[in-house]
């Protein structure tokens, strides 16, 4: 096919003139006080002062053994969380329920199908037009694109290349050479332009960017977890190194927050509740995204019913795009809680609570991947589409399996 002549999806390309104002309003946007800047502070240093349960340095025991099997299934388990949220991305929850009920998958036991979808109901919630030809159960062939896993692929090189004490600066030229700019979206598109107009990190974060709080840094937090076992502090601070990058305040607690669960869930040492809890013991007790995390674990553990912990979630969240990193961390937290860690139940949870679900259930489903401790505990039903194959537009890794990556991942785990 012919490559389009302009990028984006409004149907229509902006006037110079609108550009310009909106340049304008992102300008004022930018220069205007923010009210949550003594309790959402985005430097580590007041980060760290403001959590009065920040993780203890692990013991010599952190390290439950079988850490290999443990991130092999985490990768195996993000891939299988992500493809599962793949076809329904962008779409509201009712047509998510409604998908999932007409094909007899309801609640969620497998990945979508359009097999058996009435015809009315296919032109009604149409599939993600990106994933419906590669993330259904019916055309699976090993794991596709996806940028919840480029990201992963970036950080694990960022740190083969760098070591674990590498750079904001490091990140930055690691993507100006290795991630291709159109595989970028909200707050790291406009960080990847901001860099090629040579602002520096962590102004690349802020300039002109109203999507600093999204959820684009927690979906790049796994390596660093994964790559700090039984550490969730020194994953955190990992993750602050890469999220500010691009995102300020609760953008960067997200990605904190990931991490640290994480890490927590690769030391094989704790249950889901104690992951959780290592979360929250770096973010802000007092900002947004500690406080949506306290209430999903909240409505989680109050209700038999996970239909009714999303139904509350969106009426108490849904004011926030879809996009933005609180409502998605809160339902993340509460499909943890809700199913205990175990697999299944994490990953159907995270995607049948809408949102953004494939990153949602990427992240549901490396935790638990860690916690179920091998790739087979995770079901056929789930790896067996993978293929052990991952594609993806970052260069040296197209076909890569998962096993290779969790090798990889193993030995930058170990360096001292």
């Amino acid at each position: 096919p012919e490559t389009p002549g302009r990028g984006g999806a409004s149907p229509v390309p902006a006037s110079p003139r609108l550009r310009e104002l909106a340049e304008e309003l992102l300008d004022q946007l930018d220069a205007l006080p923010r009210s949550t800047e003594t309790r959402e502070p985005t430097g580590f240093t007041a980060i760290r002062a403001a959590c009065p349960l920040w993780p203890a340095p692990p013991g010599p025991d952190r390290l439950a053994p079988g850490l290999g099997d443990r991130l092999h299934a985490a990768w195996l388990g993000r891939a299988a969380g992500c493809l599962l949220g793949k076809p329904v991305e962008k779409l509201e929850l009712a047509a998510i329920r409604e998908l999932a009920r007409a094909t007899g998958n309801w609640p969620l036991t497998g990945y979508f199908t359009a097999r058996g979808l009435p015809s009315e109901l296919a032109r009604a919630h149409p599939w993600n037009r990106r994933s419906a030809e590669n993330s259904l159960a019916e055309n699976i062939d090993g794991m596709p694109p996806d940028d919840d896993l480029d990201h992963s692929l970036l950080a694990l090189e960022l740190i083969r290349r760098h070591g674990r004490e590498f750079t904001t600066g490091d990140l930055a030229r690691l993507w100006l050479d290795e991630l291709p700019a159109g595989r970028t979206f909200t707050a790291e598109r406009v960080a990847y332009r901001n860099l090629l107009s040579g602002v520096e990190p962590p102004e690349t974060a802020r300039r002109r960017n109203p999507f600093r709080e999204w959820i684009g840094a927690l979906i790049r937090a796994d390596v660093h977890g994964w790559t700090r076992p039984g550490d969730p502090a020194a994953a955190a601070e990992q993750a602050h190194r890469d999220a500010v990058l691009t995102h300020t305040g609760n953008g960067v607690y997200g990605a904190m927050f990931a991490a640290a669960v994480i890490a927590e869930a690769a030391g094989g040492r704790s249950d889901v509740h104690g992951c959780l809890d290592a979360g929250l013991g770096v973010v802000p007790p007092d900002s947004r995204l500690a406080r949506a995390v306290r209430r999903g674990r909240e409505l989680a553990s109050a209700e038999a019913g996970f239909a009714t912990v999303v139904d509350r979630l969106h009426e108490e969240y849904g004011r926030y795009h879809w996009v933005h990193v609180v409502p998605n961390a809160a339902l993340v937290a509460a499909a943890l809680t809700h199913s205990g860690g175990a697999f299944a139940g994490a990953v159907t949870r995270a995607v049948s609570g809408g949102w953004d679900t494939d990153s949602n259930g990427a992240t549901a489903g490396s935790v638990a991947g860690l916690l179920a401790g091998h790739p087979d505990a995770l079901g056929e039903r789930w790896t067996a589409p993978l293929k052990n194959r991952l594609s993806t537009a970052v260069a040296g890794f197209d076909g890569v399996g998962f096993d290779t990556l969790a090798a990889l991942t193993l030995q930058e785990a170990r360096t001292v």
